[in-house]
């Protein structure tokens, strides 16, 4: 029998209604919402917001951005088809996930290197997160560590996403931290074994780990940090390929002195002694090394399994037939997700193969989507294709720019506000009721 969550379903209830009366209400006094409702405002006050550097690597995709394009379109497929005179004044969001009763059937897809929108990155969205029931999956990306974040919010639900490294002792000994620290999941990511060309970040020459950033779950780590130190009495493998020399320019100054401040868990030292210290710099060399493994295969999955005791979904799921793999393997969920557009250009769009996997999957295990949410309707056709939940991403990711913690929790209050009123319009009562014949394919 699944166990009640923390979070009341009941707070979920009616939230369309107090969020509309909070914000007309807050106009009689002039006040207007921290950030925009409309997505395509929310994305252009991001830019005004963020750096360069950042809003084209938190907003860009692959080549020329066709499947960031494909995720959207692939909506316009699909109609709400609305049945009206029906009780809809009592409504329920509430849904079974990973054995818990959740309030929402949204939860928070893992964005990485959230320190470029705003200092409290990760913390700032795991204290949103918590205050709307919804569960918040951690970057393996992180700009602090997972332990701060729990931290940070000890009532959230939290997730933890896994880039399978090419160290496996690093691997497990991310599980084990991510189990200790509350974690209630293990994603693992199996889109990313090699970065996207992605071209907003190459034209800028930006990356954000090269400069340190993002790197937080590693330099805490202990399995790391003993790779950094091996790194730096032996030197790195002679099968490496040697790193480019960089030109001494104020820019590179900068970099450094972040990649040093960074670099202090390893150091255990201030910022003078960590810029004397070859610790920090061979921390981002050893990170760029074992980031990802290429030679990911089903079989190296199995050993997820000794790592930790926790449920584990797969990230990336895009055709049928490994959703039926994923079924064979016994992990406990798939996540439907081509990383937002940010890895393959011409990709399939999520959405136009949410239904078949669906039906591959055949109930026996959770079914998470995302690409292309941009708010409560699009949640609520994903839900109707039969996802159990729906990941928001860029979205949270711009409130974070504009507007901090308060930001985050706007948008993901907005487009839970939405989903409700969908719901209710459509003549549904409850994420249950919802199914294809709520809509109409076009």
């Amino acid at each position: 029998m699944a166990t009640v969550a923390p979070q009341d379903p009941a707070a979920a209830r009616g939230i369309s209604r107090r969020t509309q009366s909070e914000i007309y209400r807050a106009g009689i006094s002039g006040t207007r919402p921290l950030v925009p409702i409309d997505p395509d405002a929310l994305e252009a006050a991001a830019r005004k917001a963020l750096s360069s550097e950042a809003f084209a690597y938190i907003a860009g995709g692959a080549g020329a951005e066709h499947t960031m394009a494909a995720n959207r379109a692939a909506f316009d497929r699909w109609q709400v088809w609305p049945r009206p005179l029906r009780d809809v004044s009592t409504r329920d969001l509430s849904i079974d996930f990973l054995g818990r009763r959740r309030p929402t059937p949204l939860l928070l897809a893992p964005l990485g290197v959230m320190e470029m929108a705003h200092a409290d990155a990760d913390l700032a969205v795991a204290r949103a997160a918590a205050s709307l029931g919804m569960p918040y999956t951690l970057s393996n990306q992180a700009s602090f560590p997972m332990e701060d974040a729990a931290t940070a919010a000890p009532a959230g639900s939290r997730l933890f996403q896994l880039y399978w490294s090419a160290s496996d002792e690093l691997n497990a000994s991310l599980l084990r931290r991510a189990e200790a620290s509350g974690c209630e999941a293990i994603v693992i990511t199996l889109d990313t074994h090699l970065l996207g060309w992605r071209t907003r970040d190459l034209a800028l020459a930006y990356l954000p780990f090269t400069r340190g950033m993002g790197i937080a779950q590693y330099t805490s780590d202990p399995v790391f940090q003993q790779l950094v130190r091996e790194r730096v009495r032996t030197g790195p493998d002679a099968a490496a390929e040697p790193a480019p020399p960089v030109k001494l320019t104020p820019k590179a100054v900068a970099a450094g002195v972040r990649i040093a401040r960074k670099g202090a868990p390893l150091t255990g030292a201030g910022l003078r002694e960590s810029l004397r210290s070859p610790l920090p710099r061979a921390a981002v060399e050893t990170f760029l090394d074992v980031f990802s493994t290429p030679a990911l295969t089903w079989d190296a999955l199995a050993k997820a399994r000794a790592w930790t005791s926790l449920p584990i979904l797969l990230k990336g799921i895009v055709h049928p037939d490994d959703a039926s793999r994923a079924v064979d393997a016994g992990v406990d969920g798939v996540w439907v997700s081509n990383h937002g557009g940010r890895q393959i250009d011409q990709s399939v769009p999520t959405l136009a193969v949410l239904p078949e996997i669906v039906e591959r999957v055949g109930g026996r295990m959770p079914v998470v989507f995302d690409s292309g949410v941009r708010g409560g309707a699009d949640a609520f056709v994903a839900l109707a294709l039969g996802a159990t939940a729906v990941a928001i991403g860029r979205p949270y990711a711009y409130g974070l720019g504009i507007a901090g913690e308060a930001g985050v929790r706007e948008v993901l209050r907005n487009v839970l506000a939405e989903l409700d009123i969908t719901l209710g319009l459509s003549g549904h009562t409850t994420i249950g009721d919802v199914g294809r014949d709520a809509l109409r394919e076009v």
